[in-house]
């Protein structure tokens, strides 16, 4: 075996900082910025270094899940997941891939996919057991749908538009000129799109004799029938859409499937902006509620929890930091980034940073027909000023701030992310 590579050779420790340029002081944590991060907090002197087997990418990407701040505490599951951990499902036509409970175990409410679909490619003909909720991203794309009474539904979708289909309905989605991919997100962490009710399956797996008594024409009309599930497809793109409708003798259906979530006017506050989307005005989505947040740089989504039910988040660009306060002594802090998925437990108390120098976007989800959140900053103001002070022993200097009017997102002096 060669030497530097044995565990018996006194130098390789000394090799292997040598290639990665860390110094005396990197090495102890006592030097910032570090060359190379470190698990050393200087403000209690805690940690030290890290001289093992490491992925150097990873931790710069996690400094405060390398470092936690000294306020994180106790024992609190992963709340973060990267799509760019996921499988990737390759298909002629586009490309899938799901975060569920099987990466995400805590993520019981919600499960997500991230999806591509080339120019005509094609997400075929099928339906669920569960809601379909979802957001485009970038590019086109066509829906339809059809419900229980027969009445359709056809529309084209751009970026920063909804669709959502309720569980049992049939649909598809076909990329249009330019492709488009999108998030969808289902109302049951168990979700996975790789296991769902496809056209091209069921004829598959029902005998011929069967379909010829169904439709009422000769057993010749399916000899080339798919003999397993299509999923996605590539396909033409499609004409317009006033070439493609279809008049159904029942109408279409009574709400719409889709929502222009970008043409809503925003919430401003001096930290961001943000949208709510709800079945109050997007009716037809009963099961799942959202926002989507923008956080400036210098502001953060204020400390809120949210009384209803779990959060599911997907972060669409910038990056942040998150800290989750569990109650009973128990806090920690993640690190996200545009790809990511977070979640927050129901009622768990959180904020969101913004630790870059462009814009945060992310969605926060929940399986629910209303938005809801509790703000920390108006719960205290709108509480008796006496029984506030004493609780916390605070004095008018933070009493005489606090606001009765909610802000998601608020703008915070300096940037103490990186202290």
């Amino acid at each position: 075996m060669n030497e530097s590579n044995s565990g018996n050779n006194p130098h390789a420790a000394n090799d292997l900082l040598a290639a990665l340029n860390i110094s005396p002081d990197d090495l102890h944590g006592k030097s910032e910025p570090f060359t190379v991060p470190q698990p050393y907090r200087p403000s209690d002197d805690a940690g030290g270094p890290d001289l093992g087997p490491r992925d150097i990418m990873r931790d710069l990407e996690n400094p405060d899940m390398l470092r936690p701040p000294v306020t994180d505490y106790g024992l609190v599951p992963n709340l973060k997941f990267a799509y760019s951990d996921t499988h990737m499902q390759l298909n002629q036509g586009g490309w899938s891939r799901e975060i569920t409970v099987r990466e995400l175990p805590i993520a019981t409410t919600l499960a997500g996919v991230n999806m591509y679909l080339t120019p005509g490619g094609v997400r075929e003909l099928h339906w669920h057991q569960q809601s379909e909720w979802a957001y485009m991203i970038w590019g086109s794309a066509r829906i339809t749908s059809v419900d229980q009474d027969g009445r359709n539904f056809i529309a084209d979708v751009g970026a920063g538009d909804l669709w959502f289909f309720p569980a049992g309905l049939p649909h598809s989605i076909q990329g249009l000129e330019h492709g488009c991919e999108f998030l969808l997100v289902f109302d049951d962490g168990k979700f996975s799109d790789l296991n769902t009710l496809s056209i091209s399956d069921w004829f598959a797996h029902t005998p011929k004799d069967v379909l010829c008594a169904n439709f009422g024409v000769p057993e010749s009309a399916f000899d080339s029938i798919p003999s397993d599930q299509v999923y996605i497809f590539q396909d033409h793109v499609p004409g317009s859409i006033e070439s493609q409708q279809v008049h159904s003798p029942y109408g279409t259906v009574p709400q719409s499937f889709k929502y222009r979530l970008l043409a809503q006017t925003p919430i401003v506050t001096p930290g961001g902006t943000v949208r709510i989307v709800d079945s109050t005005n997007f009716h037809a989505s009963k099961t799942i509620a959202a926002a989507l947040v923008e956080i400036k740089p210098g502001g953060m989504r204020e400390l809120h929890w949210h009384p209803n039910n779990d959060e599911w988040q997907y972060y669409l660009t910038g990056q942040g930091r998150m800290t989750v306060f569990a109650g009973n002594g128990a806090a920690r802090t993640f690190n996200y980034r545009a790809g990511d998925v977070g979640y927050v437990p129901f009622a768990f108390g959180h904020y969101i940073q913004n630790t870059g120098d462009d814009s945060l976007w992310f969605l926060e989800m929940f399986k629910s027909d209303r938005f809801m959140d509790v703000s920390l900053n108006q719960w205290m103001a709108l509480t008796p000023r006496d029984l506030v002070a004493d609780n916390l022993h605070v004095g008018p200097e933070l009493l005489n701030h606090l606001r009765k009017e909610k802000w998601p997102v608020v703008k915070y002096p300096g940037k103490s992310y990186l202290k």
